[in-house]
């Protein structure tokens, strides 16, 4: 956004609405969603895993692969990691 000439007033402000937004649908879906079975959350969690893995494919990844291209998959895969590892840290 930046680079688009966007102000830093305009950056800050989408990505705290942004950040505001999605506090309110995570209230609204752990509200919703507390009634449902396992299976319909397990399901609801996969489809929103599915469209995040897509809005990074078709988005992120060829704007990170212009920045560093040799080492996009490198630096990915190691976010991937990362976030497993975390992931595991918070079960116990």
């Amino acid at each position: 956004m930046k680079k688009a000439g966007r102000s830093i007033g305009y950056v800050f402000g989408v990505w705290g609405a942004i950040a505001v937004i999605s506090g309110i649908a995570a209230l609204l879906g752990y509200t919703l969603f507390s009634h449902f079975s396992g299976e319909v959350i397990a399901a609801t969690t996969a489809v929103a895993a599915g469209g995040i893995l897509a809005m990074i494919s078709d988005t992120m990844i060829p704007e990170a692969f212009e920045e560093t291209h040799d080492f996009a998959g490198l630096i990915t895969v190691g976010g991937f990691l990362v976030a497993f590892v975390l992931s595991k840290l918070g079960e116990t």
